[in-house]
């Protein structure tokens, strides 16, 4: 029984110990969120063939084309569609 008390890392090895506990316990919570941030991205991935109508209907309502252009553009896809 000697030396049963007096033997242990002492407030160094406390403190390197709840350093090591708070940063795994912070690795756990890293990863987890990487990997449900990962598994959200592949979720929302855009599909690979959009409609051009649909397309040319976002240009134009964000304002890179013209009414005009809208109009021409849109012409085009409906003769060439059938």
């Amino acid at each position: 029984m000697m030396g049963w008390y007096h033997d242990g890392l002492g407030w160094g090895g406390w403190i390197l110990m709840t350093v090591a506990m708070v940063a795994f316990w912070a690795l756990v919570v890293f990863a987890v969120v990487a990997i449900f941030r990962d598994a959200q991205r592949t979720n929302t991935s855009t599909p690979e063939h959009r409609d051009p109508a649909q397309i040319l209907d976002e240009r134009f309502a964000r304002g890179e084309i013209d009414e005009d252009e809208y109009h021409a553009r849109s012409s085009v896809l409906r003769s060439s569609a059938h």
